[in-house]
């Protein structure tokens, strides 16, 4: 392991505040970066997911280029502030959020990007935030902290070596991401075309959600049962867990109320309604979520078509009150259309082995983030060498 240097963070990066936009502005013109992608993301996608409407003057002054890091400003809890993201290209036209402040280096030649986006999410510079950072209604990113926090980095070649080796595994991780959306967007497109209500034959029926699934609402376990270290069963409260087809697993409870099975859905109750995630493994689900299995073995045709109700979910939560939730009975008794249980039964054989596919490329990619998330302190304080 090279000598390592400790470096005043602010000695490194110029720090700026994000965009200020408002909801007319969602939705159409320039790239643009959220809250969500900083915050789920070691690097900025190939493209960016959403648009803002912006002009040059803000795109100028909100500009993303190449070594950028972005850093969540503000969260409900100070142990997920400042969470990051970098660039390692530039991003023309595109502007982030007025939630994340932008780190632009000084220097070339110190820091090398690959390995900062690593070291920004290491359990080292990760507990210097939290040691510095305080709370008032919400954890908060700012000036202050800032200039207080200090980063120790071996050579620059060290850093390129482990950088490009950790980056090799977040790009494999990225890809089975972008397969699993690809599967995802085959399903819902298999599903379209199987199940086109606007030619319903005479041996579809009309019925309810509680007619082909069995249905159980969430209830949370005592408080004194949560833990971090994996004892019980991971317990997902509601669809700040969700990722974007797998819940994230954050804690446990060795006192289980209300289960999920693996392969279930499990659906959003509260703002906002609707929200899907596929259970990972058994889990127990909190006062946030519901847990829907399939009554005739037709699991991924429920979840499907849950996903083309949308909107009965999207009434719920447009309806003006400021919390949305869904109630068992309604629920319960949402409609549906039943088909046939042959054509169910065609969608079934055919999306299972997609569906297959999807989960196991999951599993690659928890596998691959265990590596990481192993390796990264190794590499860091040189337990462990990467040779030439």
């Amino acid at each position: 392991m090279s000598k390592i240097t400790k470096y005043a963070l602010s000695d490194l990066y110029d720090m700026s505040s994000g965009l200020s936009s408002k909801k007319e502005q969602a939705g159409h013109g320039a790239p643009f970066v959220s809250f969500g992608t900083v915050f789920n993301n070691y690097f900025l996608p190939e493209e960016l997911p959403d648009l803002m409407d912006t002009n040059e003057k803000e795109q100028q002054t909100y500009s993303i280029k190449a070594g950028d890091v972005l850093i969540t400003r503000t969260s409900e809890t100070i142990d997920e502030l400042a969470m990051s993201c970098v660039a390692v290209k530039d991003y023309p036209k595109a502007t982030y959020s007025g939630f994340t402040k932008r780190l632009r280096p000084k220097r070339e030649g110190i820091a090398y990007p690959k390995y900062m986006a690593f070291y920004f999410r290491s359990a080292l510079f990760r507990k210097a935030v939290t040691y510095n950072a305080f709370m008032t209604l919400r954890a908060s990113f700012n000036e202050d902290i800032f200039t207080f926090l200090d980063v120790y980095l071996p050579d620059y070649d060290e850093q390129v070596r482990i950088g490009d080796m950790l980056y090799n595994i977040e790009c494999k991780i990225r890809k089975n991401k972008e397969i699993n959306d690809y599967l995802c967007a085959q399903l819902q497109i298999l599903f379209s075309y199987l199940f086109n209500i606007s030619v319903m034959p005479e041996s579809w029926t009309q019925g309810v959600l509680a007619d082909i699934a069995n249905i159980t609402m969430g209830q949370s376990p005592s408080g004194e049962s949560f833990n971090t270290q994996g004892n019980g069963y991971p317990f997902y409260q509601g669809s700040t867990d969700f990722g974007t087809i797998f819940p994230a697993k954050r804690m446990y409870t060795d006192k289980p109320s209300r289960y999920a099975a693996v392969f279930d859905t499990l659906l959003s109750v509260r703002a906002p309604v609707g929200s899907l995630n596929i259970a990972y493994e058994n889990c127990c689900i909190g006062r946030g979520l519901a847990s829907i299995h399939g009554k005739y073995d037709n699991n991924i045709f429920v979840r499907y078509l849950l996903k083309n109700n949308k909107w009965y979910f999207d009434n719920i939560n447009n309806n003006g009150t400021t919390f949305g939730s869904i109630t068992k009975d309604y629920l319960f008794e949402m409609p549906v259309v039943i088909p046939d249980g042959k054509s169910i039964a065609m969608f079934e054989q055919k999306s299972s082995l997609i569906e297959r596919q999807i989960y196991e490329n999951e599993q690659q990619t928890r596998k691959l983030q265990n590596l990481r998330d192993w390796l990264l302190p190794m590499l860091m304080n040189g337990q462990a060498t990467i040779e030439d």
